[in-house]
């Protein structure tokens, strides 16, 4: 679950530079439901309320004094973000009562006057953006000025009361800080019509706490009283930062993000890739175990190829003992060349070999008297040795077939005929 901490400085201890920092502070969950809240705390308490909670996926939006930022339009014709860039400084440059380079400038949203833009001393946006980058456990999300997150709701101007201090805004995205009693003038001042206007009423809201509310009843009655202004009492149960933050939330303001450019959490210390930083650093040690597999899968088959290649050279050279030319990368075509080569010399055995192989049966054959070789005839052209054979039975011609066919020559018997003085054939040999 995701959680969202809203910490608000306190008025007397506003100044990043001045010592400890002393805060009001809220954590809301996913939902919008609040979850814890203190104040007048250090850092290093709400740290530790929240480790003890044990809490995961806290954003922080830190809440800086509404005048730290000044509030100004910038009307731009251009519409691409990259134009509106170039050219903000040089709109809002006479609004500004110092040198803009030395101001940072944050763009919101687009208004009929143009858009809206906020204003911070680039030093001082440094010591908030310190401020409040690398707590414990937590991301920095966003840094507001805590007036613009004052709700209007359906009314022209909302005033927030705190300690000594009111916190206004108004429908057209303006804030500003003031003390409370100074509020009659300001008053005085939403009262007079502009010259383009007509005189018409300007609606107020005003949150405070009852005890707010008592402490200031004069000036509440001083603004109640002021003609056109039409006055509503809003009370508070909780402190300022609770109504703020709901107000956020619940999106019923809409202030500027003072964490853009080089002021945003992406280009900080932190980092908006640092929540990831887990989910990388396992990625990553997926993927070397993966790498680690693969290549020890290939270290083990690399292994038993060369085991096989040795088990087959070792065979070659078993057969072929005086061969120094094979290698395991050209033994297949050795072989091959080899066995072409036996193959055409074995379909043309020749005269010699053929009588040969058939003469040496013919002695080794049992009762080879009774066999007679009547007459040898030899085709050169088809390599076949035919031979005209008497036999006194058949099983002595085939034994002899058998005989030759068991040399590798290829034996055929043929023309058999069979009288009263044995067997005639004539036998046909072959080198295969």
């Amino acid at each position: 679950m995701s959680y969202h901490l809203y910490a608000r400085p306190l008025p007397g201890s506003a100044d990043p530079t001045a010592g400890e920092l002393r805060l009001d502070w809220v954590l809301l969950d996913a939902s919008g439901e609040l979850q814890a809240s203190g104040q007048d705390e250090t850092r290093e308490s709400i740290e530790d309320a929240l480790s003890r909670n044990s809490l995961e996926g806290v954003r922080l939006i830190g809440l800086i004094p509404g005048d730290e930022a000044l509030f100004c339009f910038a009307d731009i014709p251009a519409r691409q973000a990259r134009f509106i860039r170039q050219a903000l400084p040089f709109a809002v440059e006479e609004q500004l009562a110092q040198d803009v380079d030395t101001v940072h400038l944050a763009l919101g949203g687009a208004t009929e006057d143009g858009y809206r833009v906020a204003a911070i001393d680039h030093q001082r946006m440094g010591l908030w953006q310190e401020t409040f980058l690398d707590w414990e456990g937590v991301e920095l999300e966003a840094i507001y000025p805590d007036a613009a997150l004052v709700p209007l709701k359906d009314h022209d101007w909302a005033v927030c009361l705190g300690e000594g201090m009111a916190l206004l805004a108004s429908r057209r995205g303006e804030w500003m800080t003031m003390r409370t009693e100074n509020l009659g003038v300001f008053a005085q001042t939403l009262a007079l019509p502009q010259e383009d206007e007509v005189a018409a009423e300007v609606r107020v809201v005003v949150y405070g706490t009852e005890a707010t509310f008592a402490d200031n009843e004069s000036v509440l009655s001083g603004l109640a009283g002021t003609p056109r202004l039409s006055v509503h009492r809003e009370p508070m149960e909780g402190a300022v930062v609770e109504l703020l933050a709901s107000a956020h939330y619940h999106h019923a303001a809409e202030p500027i993000n003072l964490c853009q450019g080089s002021y945003a959490p992406s280009q900080g210390k932190g980092g908006a890739l640092r929540a990831w930083r887990p989910a990388v650093a396992i990625a990553a040690i997926w993927f070397v175990l993966v790498i680690a597999g693969q290549v020890g899968m290939g270290y083990y088959h690399h292994q038993q190829a060369a085991a096989l290649e040795d088990q087959a050279m070792a065979i070659y050279r078993q057969a072929f003992p005086e061969d120094r030319r094979a290698t395991p990368r050209n033994v297949r075509r050795i072989i091959e060349g080899q066995l072409r080569v036996a193959g055409q010399q074995a379909g043309d055995a020749g005269f010699l070999p053929l009588m040969k192989h058939t003469g040496q049966q013919y002695s080794e054959l049992s009762g080879s008297q009774s066999v007679l070789f009547n007459s040898v005839n030899y085709t050169s052209s088809r390599g076949e040795l035919v031979v005209d054979v008497r036999a006194d039975s058949y099983e002595r011609l085939n034994a002899l077939r058998s005989g030759i066919a068991e040399q590798g020559l290829e034996a055929s018997i043929g023309s058999v005929v069979n009288d009263s003085d044995g067997t005639r054939a004539r036998l046909t040999v072959s080198g295969g």
